[in-house]
Order: structure tokens, then sequence, then C-alpha cells
């Protein structure tokens, strides 16, 4: 699914990627763990194609980047992220913000088709959100804008999902309700890249896990083997304790 191959990013003399391989096999989900500047987003934009490294070969989906039309690729790639959600239109009703994901749009200029409405709508269903299909996007909380962002991101039925610190600034409701909707991805084929700062959204649905630290890679693979307090320490500097529940991981700061 994607392919990582000695991966080096520099910019203006500081090495934010150093030699990083990660390899990614279908119905396999992954989380990148790091502190702050390790490397994460930069990880995902790579895969994306919105940057391209100094150094080394990506491959998502069977296309090497440079060699293809990333835009085709990203159509199979669905994205969740701060950034992009500060490119749409606050004022646009909450389905259209949802339709504008079967094209990769930020906002429609043109009628829209009634199937795709339909299709939105039915997205809106599955996250629960449907009874707020005609509102202002700029009315929602931050944890619904986040839910309908996944649904954006679902309108093409993604071989990859990408979300970019999604529970960021929500609060433990919003974010044990948004984590819950991710779960049940467990049964859609694709593929999810997800970063975070926070061991405890490691949901069961997630498989395997890298660690960064400073742009080289810690440890990666099954989380129960890369989940441990001394690769933790390595990547945080904290010593800390980890204990796991219903397969998801706690910690205890020592």
């Amino acid at each position: 699914m994607i392919s990582l191959s000695g991966i080096h990013f520099i910019r203006e003399d500081r090495h934010i990627l150093s030699d990083v391989n990660l390899t990614v096999k279908e119905g396999e989900h992954w989380v990148i763990l790091g502190r702050n500047g390790s490397g994460k987003t930069t990880l995902l934009e790579m895969m994306i194609g919105y940057m391209f490294p100094s150094s080394g070969k990506v491959e998502v989906l069977g296309n090497v980047y440079g060699q293809c039309d990333v835009r085709e690729v990203r159509k199979h790639i669905g994205y969740i992220s701060q950034s992009l959600f500060e490119k749409l239109t606050p004022r646009d009703p909450v389905w259209e913000v949802v339709a504008t994901g079967e094209y990769s749009f930020l906002r429609f200029y043109q009628e829209i088709p009634e199937e795709v409405k339909a299709k939105a709508i039915g997205m809106l269903e599955r996250v629960n959100l449907v009874h707020l299909q005609d509102q202002p996007l700029g009315t929602l909380s931050q944890g619904e804008r986040k839910k309908v962002m996944l649904a954006r991101s679902l309108m093409q039925n993604p071989s990859i999902l990408i979300m970019d610190e999604p529970c960021a600034g929500l609060d433990l409701y919003e974010r044990e309700k948004l984590l819950d909707d991710i779960n049940s991805l467990h049964s859609q084929q694709l593929t999810i890249i997800y970063v975070t700062h926070h061991i405890e959204e490691i949901m069961p649905v997630f498989t395997h896990v890298l660690l960064i630290e400073q742009g080289k890679i810690i440890a990666s693979g099954a989380k129960n083997d890369v989940l441990n307090a001394d690769n933790l320490y390595k990547a945080y500097r904290v010593p800390l304790q980890i204990d796991w529940f219903r397969d998801r991981p706690w910690i205890k700061v020592l």
C-alpha cells in the first residue's frame, strides 16, 4: 500500500527526515507517534504527495512519486487535517461540505448532482450528524467539525485514510465519540495512517506503530512490540509505565 525507502528530507540545512524506511501492507492500520517537530506531519505529506523527499523513493498504491500523476493517486486517499479544514467555507451547509469530498473540491461552483447529495447525507447518517445537514459548517462544535471531515474523507471510498491529529482540541467526551467512529472503520477495506501525540488514542483498530524522534525512526512494527517503556522513553524522554486495557494502551508517568 505504502512504501518509503531511504527517505531524507532537508530544508534550509535542517535534516527533518533521516533515512526513513517504512512499509505499510494491506490490512494494516498504523499510528505515527512522536514529539512536536519530530517529522510526523512531514511523513504524511510525503505519502500524499504534498512534499517530495530530498532523496529516497515514495511508492503509494503501486505508483512511484515522480513517475506518476500524483493528483490521480490522491483520488484514492482520504485526508483529515486542521489545515485542510481551514480551507473550507464556514458558511456552506454541512451536507455540501461533505459532498465536496466526492471530487476533492474545496467548494462547489456548479449544481451538485442529487446522487452526490444523497451520498453525502448518507455519510452524515453514518457519523450521527444527519440532523445538522443544513447547518452552516462554522456553527458546529469542534467535535462535530471533525466528524464532518471524517464523513467527507470517506466520500470516494478511499483505499487509504490519513488523519493528522484528528482529536486535537477535543474534550474527553468529543474525543471518545470520534475515536469510536474511527474504531468502527475496521470493517472497511482501507488502510489507516493516524498521527497523534497521545498514546491513549490508539484504539483496537490500530495494528502497528511507528515511533519517530528528530526525523529518525526509533521503532516500528506491531503495536504490542513497539509500545514499551524503553522505546517510549527514547521518543519522549519521560520515564513511564504502560498498561493495556481492552487492547488500548494507557500510560502512567513515573
